[in-house]
């Protein structure tokens, strides 16, 4: 990879934040299904993983980087889209919702193909776009990306991610980091469980802090409560017990896409125990990087990763990446890569000598690596 800085012109140049926008074309894909039924109920999924896959292999790697440093004023463009998001899949999801509970040609699994692909744009573009407007500091920002994950009746992953991943991971406090020969349909159950405990303990412990009880008004989770009991009702409001249960197809397959993309991120990666419960600092070579430029499209640089938690304020368009020699790199894209996780030996094949390869560029002097395969480790403190 020949790594190397963009202009500050060239960043906030319109067209440069164009392709970002890429994520509005799903809306008419998703509408395309609906209206016509048949096979092509799956087109989004096709669409959203099979032509970003060929994008991938065509377009090559993105190996330029903004200044970090750079003017953040000049981000409007890059920032528009994930404003505009929340009310978008809102007109989607329940306009899809009203309309195929009344469409006469849509049969029981031409509904089902259709809302799992609207759970592949809530999951892939909402919960991604929500993950970004939640590290953001504006209230406008932070109440979209809580909109987006209450149409997934996921709002407790902001409190997860912020308070809990971003703090702990690489460590046994964390959930989300998958361990080493850990299979995603282990992993999966697990942080369905653990997950929405470890927010609920985050935000409790913040609010005694302040001399609060956790059932505080001032706790989020009467938010995320609020919010998802009105996009249940709403669904049940528009398509009766159908709209609903569709709405609960969608809201799986989101989860599902998020959790995937999570196990990806971080297999087999951690922080080195110091003793006493302490690790050392997040770097970038904690996380996996990948450099595909279509799918990084598509996801706002999400497979900037490493970048991510090393600078975990850093709006999207001014990510880096990182050259082999910096970060462990993915060896496919994110589509790829997360479809190869659905098949454990496949995966393990794939990403087992990596993580070994890492420990030995990374960590060359722990001999024993028993106790972080395992998680057993001490807890952070």
């Amino acid at each position: 990879m020949a790594i190397h800085t963009l202009p500050d012109a060239k960043i906030r140049n319109p067209l440069r934040a164009l392709p970002f926008w890429v994520s509005l074309t799903m809306v008419p894909v998703a509408w395309l299904g609906a209206l016509t039924g048949g096979w092509w109920v799956l087109a989004v999924p096709v669409y959203a993983w099979g032509a970003s896959s060929v994008l991938d292999a065509l377009t090559g790697l993105e190996e330029g980087n903004a200044d970090p440093l750079m003017e953040r004023s000049g981000l409007g463009w890059y920032r528009a889209i994930t404003l505009i998001w929340a009310p978008v899949q809102f007109t989607l999801l329940f306009g899809l919702i009203w309309y195929a509970t009344r469409a006469d040609h849509l049969n029981g699994w031409e509904l089902l193909g259709l809302f799992f692909g609207v759970g592949v744009i809530c999951g892939t573009i909402g919960i991604n776009y929500a993950h970004e407007l939640a590290h953001q500091r504006p209230r406008l920002d932070r109440w979209m990306g809580d909109i987006l994950l209450a149409m997934v009746l996921y709002s407790h992953f902001r409190s997860e991610h912020l308070l809990v991943h971003h703090r702990y991971v690489g460590t046994p406090g964390d959930p989300v980091t998958a361990r080493y020969n850990e299979g995603f349909h282990r992993f999966y159950p697990r942080v369905l469980r653990q997950c929405w405990i470890s927010a609920w303990n985050a935000e409790a412990a913040m609010l005694a802090r302040k001399g609060l009880g956790r059932w505080h008004r001032s706790n989020p989770f009467w938010r995320y409560w609020a919010l998802q009991a009105g996009m249940l009702i709403l669904a049940f409001g528009l398509g009766g017990w159908l709209g609903l249960g569709l709405f609960l197809v969608q809201v799986g397959t989101a989860i599902w896409q998020l959790e995937l993309v999570n196990y990806v991120e971080h297999y087999g990666l951690t922080r080195r125990h110091l003793g006493g419960g302490k690790y050392e600092p997040v770097r970038p070579h904690h996380s996996w990087n990948d450099a595909h430029r279509a799918s990084s499209w598509l996801l706002i640089n999400l497979q900037r990763h490493s970048d991510h938690h090393y600078k975990p304020d850093r709006p999207f368009p001014l990510l880096q990446t990182y050259s082999p020699e910096e970060a462990p790199q993915l060896p496919l894209s994110y589509p790829v890569m997360t479809a190869a996780a659905m098949i454990p030996p496949l995966w393990r094949r794939v990403m087992n000598p990596r993580v070994r390869a890492w420990r030995e560029r990374y960590y060359p002097d722990i001999a024993d690596w028993s106790a972080y395969k395992a998680a057993t480790n001490p807890m952070p403190r």
